[in-house]
């Protein structure tokens, strides 16, 4: 059970998350790659009505046809991912958490879209593609 607040770096756009973890990982696909800068993004997801921004109004970019990012329009931070419509379940970036340490990440997603140039020095389980939820 998360009970559990974040935000992004400016302080201007925060959360709460209060209900069961669905699981968290990292993503290497080139969308969360351009989103974020970084050849890795981590994720954990939590059924939608368990999230609720506390402070704020994000900033939303369609990044795709059926889902969007939500993102802090004064600093930039990404926070979250979700459907633009019926979402059941929000993926936020595990490190904007305000303890990150409390969600470890269980799997790698998209690795084919992973830099030659970056390893994954762990044992989770890698996924070519969107990984165990398909």
């Amino acid at each position: 059970m998360l009970n559990q607040q974040g935000g992004c770096l400016c302080g201007q756009l925060r959360y709460a998350l209060n209900g069961p973890l669905h699981d968290a990982g990292y993503c290497y696909c080139r969308l969360c790659q351009r989103a974020s800068g970084s050849p890795t993004l981590a994720w954990l997801t939590v059924a939608v009505d368990t999230f609720s921004y506390t402070k704020g109004t994000p900033g939303i970019f369609a990044s795709s046809p059926a889902y969007q990012r939500e993102f802090c329009p004064t600093c930039g931070t990404p926070v979250v991912f979700r459907k633009q419509q019926a979402a059941k379940t929000v993926d936020v970036t595990l490190c904007s958490l305000d303890n990150p340490d409390s969600v470890k990440p269980q799997y790698h997603i998209w690795t084919t879209s992973q830099p030659v140039w970056h390893h994954i020095g762990d044992n989770l389980p890698q996924y070519s593609d969107n990984g165990p939820d398909q």
